[in-house]
């Protein structure tokens, strides 16, 4: 049996962003429909605290799409040669259980968090939402930028993190490759004060953004934070916006922002209005005044890997890109008996 390998820049060329977009509503109201199964992620926190190893398994009914992510999450490498999450998604088919690709699971992780957020800011945002600002400046950041550009007409960008030249770099890049103006701000308050859409995509612990910078009609997607222990947002921006998350479990468990506020007494469960799946499945209302500030905290699924990896391994066929290598997948048995290569001795 073969395997299809597909590296970072083979899963860039065959999960463009615009496409993914529509992949990530399709799949999350498939979730608000229950035609997926996705149990909570399991982390496993290295003894040290220098980093964790995630699984994540998750599988699409209707599509008979299989899969796991396999990560390793290591916030130190920001700034190294090294992603901070490094990993793989393995891709099987629902009949027989055939492994059929292995993705590179950065790629997958930056375009697929990106392309939700995006939905999410479709959905919430108001739709001549111009003023973009971001928190934080590393693989994230970078699709987040094109992925709000793509759905809402982005007109200038702020951009802050904790070092001044990598904000810098990053509105440079940012102006050069989106044709839009970008800034590096030289503080956090600055960067989010009168936006219409704010992207926290940091590994920050403590909060990065205060509920006092918010302003009416404001849209947050908040990115960064996946794990109870840590949060990007302060209870007082939680409190004053209406909350939307990618999974309600998810968010209950994991989901620091929310529970950091709820276990200050500020909010209860009730302060979820809803899934951007049910958003989607028409189960559930968005944005309903111009004024009112949204945010969107999204934690990251398993099915949205397994349906970018099942969407790019389809358009990876077609487009000839990638490795296949032989990869077992028979029936295993003893098999024949290798026989001794024997020499013969040549008469003398």
């Amino acid at each position: 049996m073969k395997v299809l390998i597909l590296n970072q820049a083979a899963v860039r060329r065959v999960l463009p962003m615009g496409a993914c977009i529509e992949l990530m509503s399709h799949t999350l109201a498939a979730l608000a429909r229950g035609e997926t199964f996705q149990p909570l992620r399991n982390i496993t926190r290295l003894p040290d605290g220098k980093g964790a190893l995630g699984l994540m398994p998750g599988y699409l009914i209707k599509s008979g799409a299989l899969g796991v992510k396999v990560l390793s999450i290591f916030h130190a490498n920001h700034g190294t040669k090294y992603d901070s999450h490094q990993g793989a998604v393995l891709l099987f088919e629902g009949e027989h259980g055939s492994l059929q690709a292995i993705l590179d699971a950065s790629s997958v992780t930056a375009i697929r968090t990106a392309a939700v957020s995006a939905l999410a800011t479709r959905l919430l945002s108001r739709e001549d939402a111009s003023e973009l600002a971001i928190l934080g400046a590393g693989v994230q950041a970078i699709t987040h930028a094109e992925a709000m550009c793509a759905v809402r007409p982005i007109r200038r960008l702020r951009v802050w993190t904790r070092t001044p030249k990598h904000a810098q770099e990053f509105a440079r890049q940012s102006a050069k490759k989106l044709g839009i103006i970008a800034v590096a701000a030289a503080t956090a308050e600055s960067a989010v004060r009168g936006a219409d859409i704010v992207c926290t995509v940091t590994a920050s612990k403590e909060p990065v953004l205060e509920g006092s910078w918010l302003t009416p009609g404001m849209h947050i997607n908040a990115v960064g934070s996946s794990v109870p222990s840590s949060r990007e947002l302060d209870v007082e921006a939680v409190r004053r916006a209406r909350l939307f998350v990618d999974r309600r479990e998810s968010t209950m468990h994991e989901g620091g922002d929310f529970l950091a506020a709820k276990k200050e007494g500020a909010i209860g469960d009730d302060h979820i209005r809803g899934e951007i799946g049910e958003i989607v499945a028409g189960r559930v209302k968005g944005r309903g005044t111009a004024d009112e500030i949204t945010l969107f905290k999204s934690l990251g699924l398993a099915i949205e890997d397994v349906a970018s990896a099942q969407f790019a391994f389809a358009r990876a066929k077609k487009l000839r890109t990638g490795q296949w290598v032989e990869f077992g997948g028979e029936k295993f048995d003893w098999g024949k008996p290798v026989k001794k290569k024997t020499t013969k001795r040549r008469k003398k």
